[in-house]
Formats: structure tokens, sequence, C-alpha cells
């Protein structure tokens, strides 16, 4: 068996001792610096020496000196714990930066919308979390959350996610966008539904989770199955509203980009409907402090949001 392979079956706390016991040339001395009784330092170095197949202290009743190979292994011990002492630092520092980082995901209106304040104030009272934002449509926040790539996610979680926690953070009333000079302009009374009975629209897709809400409003309309312009993304829905292609029905979460943008916005009733946003997490985890406090910042800014 050679060095290496000898070195490879022996145990840091075997080093360890091998170390103390060298720089106190004592193993009683060597047992009480390590919390250790002078049978079990003696046992380690033992242990050692038969890994080892060489003896690696001369002991006389008045002295305690290395042998050649005492001395050999001497500088390798001493390399070994402290690169192992090393390693132990930079994983402590790593655990700290994972603990000092939130991974946010969120669909791309709601990261556009609601968070960059959120994010802004939570950097001023948190300046120790480091906050990383992901935009994403809503598979991709319940595959990045079910995966570990993200801490927590926000998102319309209409039905339960295999594998997701869902806790219901906010609600978003339901409302009618129309275009630039389209007789409204700037935020209006609240319309009934039946106004959108000969309006062309133009929507999400079908099985978006927004969308499934509000195709249930649109189906005492008659207009369920309607073929109509659907877009991906709700930015994407406001800026063709702008260009005056179609009116559309999207969550009041947006209505500050649609006022900015010059559309005119209503609240819709008969009835009033509402959409949950939820905070997500992978179920049989427990999200970080630092998360809880961010949905809570998050909860805050909706509220302050006009209704």
């Amino acid at each position: 068996m050679n060095s290496s392979t000898k070195l490879m079956n022996v145990s840091s706390r075997q080093l360890h001792a091998f170390l103390e016991v060298t720089r106190l040339q004592s193993f009683a001395k060597a047992a009480e610096q390590v919390h250790l009784s002078p049978s079990g330092m003696s046992m380690l170095v033992k242990e050692l020496e038969e890994q080892m197949g060489a003896r690696l202290f001369d002991r006389t009743t008045r002295s305690l000196t290395l042998t050649d190979a005492g001395r050999r292994l001497q500088p390798v011990a001493e390399r070994i714990v402290g690169e192992l002492r090393t390693l132990g630092s930079v994983l402590d520092g790593s655990e700290a930066a994972v603990r000092s980082r939130l991974r946010v995901a969120a669909t791309p209106m709601i990261s556009a919308s609601l968070l960059p304040d959120v994010v802004r104030g939570f950097a001023d009272t948190h300046p120790g979390v480091q906050v990383h934002l992901a935009d994403v449509e809503v598979g991709t926040v319940r595959q990045e959350v079910l995966e570990g790539e993200a801490d927590i996610g926000f998102g319309f979680f209409v039905k339960p996610a295999v594998g997701l926690s869902r806790q219901p953070l906010c609600k978003f009333r339901l409302m009618r966008i129309s275009p630039p000079g389209a007789g409204t302009s700037g935020l209006t009374e609240s319309q009934p539904w039946s106004s959108l009975a000969d309006l062309p629209l133009v929507s999400l897709p079908s099985g978006n989770p927004i969308q499934v809400v509000i195709e249930k409003q649109l189906s005492r309309l008659g207009r369920t199955h309607e073929e109509r312009p659907r877009m991906n993304l709700l930015g994407t829905i406001i800026g063709m509203v702008r260009a005056g292609r179609g009116h559309a029905v999207i969550p009041s979460f947006a209505m500050e980009e649609c006022l900015r943008q010059g559309l005119g916005v209503a609240m819709l009733r008969e009835p009033v409907a509402h959409l949950d946003l939820y905070l997500v997490s992978r179920r049989g985890t427990q999200p970080k402090p630092a998360a809880l406090a961010f949905a809570a910042a998050l909860k805050r800014a909706a509220a302050r949001l006009p209704s």
C-alpha cells in the first residue's frame, strides 16, 4: 500500500490529534486542548500509526519525540488540516451567501408593474438580502419553484398545482381597457359586463389562468368560443389595445400602466369579479423569513393600488 492510499484511509480527527501531540509534546496536554481523555487521544494516534504502518513517536518516561516517519508526516498533516479548515470557511461563506439571496419568479406583468417598487423598498429595509427576480410565464414560475430554482413565485394559479403550496396574497378586480379615443380615456365609471357584448376583444390564450376566470364571465354573453386575437403576455395585449386592435379584460394591477398609455379604464360589475394572486412555494418546505417579508411588502403595495 503506497503513502497516498494510506492517507485516503486517515481521518481528520487522527491528523488533528497527531499535530496537537506534536505541538505540545504531551498526550495529556493535547487531550485537554481538544477536550478528549488521554486514553482517547492515545487511541487516535495509535489508529493513525496502524493506518500509516509506522510508529510516529518515540516515547520515554521524560520525553516524547517524533520518529522519522512522524517528521515526514508532520508537514503533510499540517497541509491537509489547513486545507480542510479553508474548505470549511468557504462552505460557511457559501451557505451565508445562499441565506442572503432571495430568488423570486413572477409573471412578466406582475414583475413589470408591481415588483420594481417592491424590490427597491425591500432593498432599503433588508440591505443584507439580494433579490434575484425572474420574469417568466406562469408555467415557468411553477417549474422554477418546483425545481428549487426559485424560493418563491407569484402568479394567478387558479387551480392547485401538484407539489406547490398556494397562499392567497391579494385580490385584483377585473377591468375593461379601451383604445385611446374610443369615447373614453382615463379611469371612468364602472361598467357592466354586458358593455362588452358587441366590442371586439383581444385576449390571453384560453388556457391561461387569468383568461379562465374571464371566460366564465364572457360565457354569460355567449362569447366563449369565438375567434379573437389571443396574445401570450398582458403587456402585448395592452399594446394591441393602444394600437386600436380591440378592447380587453385584464386584472387591475396593470391599471397604472394602462393609464400611462392613455387607455380608457373601467372596472367591471354585475358581477364584480376578482382574481387571486398567489404566493407559491414548494410543498413540504418552509419559506425563508426574507421570502415572507417580501410577500408582505408586495401585499402592502397591492393594497395601495386604486380599486
